[in-house]
């Protein structure tokens, strides 16, 4: 007979692991000085698949480490071979995108980590090697979980029309228009990005939830309450960098940082994974500020405005 667990103790359970997740990944990214092994959207990914072990992205394990490792490397190459510009990020956007659809991958967050190399301006060959090396481990990890974590139990009627839109947000976009409205936003935040020097307005998260909201505009979630959006996002990273300037030991700050993110998304009942990559991202930067919240500020703003009036502007047309 099986035995059934409650389903918020499972959560709970694998909340933990995902602290403990991020927590061992900075203690050897400290140990071996590959700081990159400290890949911010693993922690958006290791809390989807494992609080979801039967979600859209954990059914694709390998494409979690094949996707974001091949667009690492093309936006390593392009990083290589151009200056930072909106141009050059919406030519990693518009490579990443081609990867995604090549194969039929759900794994949106792998834009990030395309775009991750032209934003800190990283040049060296290790960045894919230790996206590979870190996302082989969240996929053992998500191994042992299923098979020797406790299951969860049946959702409730709530619980699964929960996670039925959460697994249409992950898969691949299907609005149409939506890779010219998400490459025109790409350029135009890039644009004040580039000339302020303010490269984190265009964070890489933001671009995966530009991704997601642009592709599936009709999905209920985060614009429910669209002030909430920044507020989340700029929370994590002010946590992240407060975190990264008190604990001396990088992994314990990365630990404490996600624990808080966690917090804040079960405080505010929303789903949204990559506001973990926020607060990750100050213990990836060379010398994380106040500019950094202030532009992830901005820049949710800015995708607030832009969501809120293609909508908008569609319900126009539609009434019309």
């Amino acid at each position: 007979m099986q035995i059934k667990r409650n389903r918020p103790t499972a959560r709970f359970l694998a909340e933990v692991l995902v602290v403990g997740q991020m927590g061992a990944v900075a203690l050897a990214a400290h140990l071996t000085g590959i700081y990159l092994l400290l890949f911010p959207e693993l922690a958006a990914l290791s809390h989807d698949v494992l609080t979801r072990p039967q979600g859209k992205w954990a059914s694709q394990p390998w494409r979690i480490v094949l996707t974001p490792t091949l667009t690492a490397f093309v936006g390593l190459f392009v990083t290589r071979h151009t200056s930072y510009g909106a141009i050059s990020i919406a030519l990693v956007v518009t490579a990443s995108l081609f990867i995604i659809k090549l194969l039929r991958s759900a794994i949106g967050p792998a834009i990030s980590a395309g775009a991750l190399p032209m934003v800190l301006n990283e040049k060296s060959w290790l960045y894919p090697a230790a996206i590979f090396m870190g996302l082989v481990g969240l996929v053992a990890t998500l191994w042992i979980w299923r098979h020797y974590g406790p299951p969860f139990d049946t959702p409730s009627n709530d619980s699964a029309n929960d996670s039925r839109v959460i697994d249409a947000l992950e898969t691949y976009p299907h609005d149409r228009f939506w890779v010219i409205t998400l490459l025109t936003f790409v350029l135009l935040l890039g644009i004040p990005a580039q000339l302020t020097g303010l490269r984190f307005i265009l964070f890489p998260p933001l671009i995966v939830m530009a991704y997601e909201l642009f592709g599936h505009p009709e999905v209920p979630g985060w614009m429910a309450r669209p002030a909430l959006f920044p507020l989340v996002c700029v929370l994590t990273a002010t946590i992240g960098v407060l975190a990264h300037h008190t604990f001396r030991t990088s992994f314990v700050g990365v630990m404490l940082t996600v624990l808080c993110s966690i917090a804040i998304l079960r405080a505010f009942k929303v789903h949204m994974p990559p506001a973990l990559a926020v607060g990750l991202l100050p213990f990836v930067m060379a010398s994380p500020n106040i500019r950094y919240p202030t532009s992830v500020g901005i820049g949710t703003v800015a995708l607030t405005v832009c969501f809120c009036g293609r909508r908008y502007i569609r319900l126009s047309f539609a009434r019309a």
